[in-house]
């Protein structure tokens, strides 16, 4: 399973440091939460930071756009040098339109649901989807509680793509992961885990953090 670093919980003075530690470490792609205080109660990154973040690492940058109205920023963050697109099925009702943008730019597309959205709301799109996120806590702040039931939607997600040939979305799961829950989260066949908190904090350095999360996976 990948582990892709949520720059949310980095040091935000330090981001392109932040971002060359955890690929010095191992990371798979790197994980950026942009949140615009109306879809979510916070706010953070604008597409300069991604275009920053491009110059200094080749890992895949995946924006997770928790902001309403995302068909007006898809445009602006494909060309800062995002590699993926992941927009929610609840902040528009144009999701179709969304994430046909998305592709237009030439940018992989995600589709994310919250805790409390079912997997039979994103059915229809996942033949046309190269990532599926599903939140484990509320978005819009890290270090929040982690909602153990949204793993049966993993194990939906896997289960639905097992048995259509003509699927190839990976599955991903952000919120609340740490070296306590991570092997929960690989065991049901999750293709991604989005760590924040338990990459960066002070109870160890990065590159412990996230040999401990690797470890913890199996």
């Amino acid at each position: 399973m990948q582990i892709a670093p949520s720059i949310l919980s980095a040091d935000f003075g330090n981001l392109a440091q932040a971002v060359r530690d955890v690929a010095a470490a191992g990371a798979d792609r790197i994980h950026i939460d942009v949140m615009d205080g109306q879809f979510v109660p916070n706010l953070s990154f604008g597409p300069q930071i991604v275009e920053v973040l491009r110059r200094v690492t080749d890992l895949p940058l995946e924006v997770h756009l928790m902001v309403e109205n995302p068909e007006n920023w898809v445009k602006p963050f494909a060309e800062a040098g995002a590699d993926t697109i992941m927009v929610h099925v609840e902040s528009t009702p144009h999701i179709h339109r969304a994430l046909a943008q998305i592709r237009e730019t030439g940018t992989k597309a995600g589709v994310v649901i919250n805790p409390g959205t079912p997997v039979s709301a994103v059915s229809f799109l996942l033949p046309s989807v190269d990532q599926v996120l599903v939140m484990t806590v509320d978005p819009g702040f890290s270090g929040q509680h982690f909602i153990a039931e949204n793993l049966e939607k993993v194990d939906e997600l896997v289960t639905i793509r097992d048995r259509d040939d003509e699927l190839n979305y990976l599955v991903e799961v952000d919120g609340g992961v740490n070296v306590d829950r991570i092997h929960s989260v690989a065991s049901r066949g999750c293709d991604i885990a989005v760590a924040g908190s338990a990459v960066y904090n002070d109870e160890a350095d990065v590159a412990t953090n996230m040999k401990a999360l690797r470890k913890a996976q199996w």
